[in-house]
């Protein structure tokens, strides 16, 4: 085998994100439920000689040292893998959205390299690999649904129904760290359960982000006023700015001129990863 092509990297919703306190190094305890939609990236790989690794844009420009060259590096690092390769990405999920873009691009490009490259490394093994690119990176790499606690690495598969979702992006952007710095964060969210979430899938939590994220990018709160105008309650994703809202079965979004400088679409989710097998699930 010597490419990958058309290879996909889906986004994600946080369809709640509960802050349940800080760790004294920093980190934040969470609970969160998240789920695969059909929003995705898609990645082409082809093999290399000589370890060399390429990087080619073919839609939105990325940082030079982005995370699908720096998950490629660490497999080369972690394995001794001599081969390289050529990536060119085409880029649909955007960034600062919440969405988890950036981690699935670096999982999709574990999982395309451990099989370009026959590795054989499984999926508990890229995971310990992942956690080190960023703390959704593991997530994606189970390929499930997951009701997530700690500090992103506990994760529980859960099952959902079929849905779908309107989700707006704001032009304007969010930065993490921004939002997990700022002293009016609230930090102190009794601790959910799993059959909390199973009674009400979609309906179930909040965002402790939210109102920080609110306050730095107003738009984010234009877009949820947008999603209440048709009747609908809008959520924010992650760390935001992307706002998304469960549209009822038999209900059409109708177009918004409101909404004329945000990226709107209606998606599905996924009841696992398109790259679930690729990876042995064991150790």
């Amino acid at each position: 085998m010597n490419a990958l092509h058309d290879v996909p990297a889906p986004a994600k919703l946080n369809l709640f994100l509960h802050i349940l306190g800080q760790r004294p190094d920093g980190y934040h305890l969470l609970q969160s439920a998240f789920m695969l939609i059909d929003w995705q990236d898609t990645l082409h790989f082809e093999r290399r000689a000589g370890g060399q690794l390429s990087r080619e844009d073919l839609s939105t420009p990325l940082p030079a040292t982005d995370l699908i060259l720096r998950a490629a590096r660490l497999l080369q690092a972690h394995t001794g893998c001599s081969w390289g390769a050529h990536i060119a990405v085409h880029k649909s999920i955007p960034a600062q959205a919440g969405l988890g873009g950036g981690s699935s691009d670096a999982a999709t490009c574990l999982l395309a390299l451990n099989r370009l490259w026959a590795l054989g490394l499984s999926v508990p093994q890229l995971a310990a690999m992942g956690v080190q690119l960023g703390a959704d990176v593991p997530f994606f790499l189970h390929g499930h649904n997951a009701w997530v606690e700690g500090i992103g690495e506990k994760i529980t598969p859960i099952q959902l129904p079929p849905a779908q979702f309107v989700v707006i992006k704001p032009n304007a952007g969010l930065e993490t760290a921004k939002i997990f710095a700022h002293p009016s964060l609230r930090r102190d969210t009794k601790a959910a359960t799993i059959n909390g979430l199973a009674r009400t899938p979609f309906g179930f939590g909040h965002n402790d982000l939210q109102a920080v994220a609110e306050h730095l990018c107003p738009p984010v709160s234009h877009a949820r006023a947008r999603l209440a105008a048709q009747g609908l309650q809008g959520k924010m994703t992650g760390s935001g700015s992307a706002v998304f809202a469960l549209l009822p079965q038999g209900q059409i979004w109708q177009q918004d001129p409101d909404l004329a400088d945000c990226q709107v679409r209606v998606c599905s989710n996924l009841d696992v990863h398109p790259l679930s097998g690729w990876a042995a699930s064991d150790n």
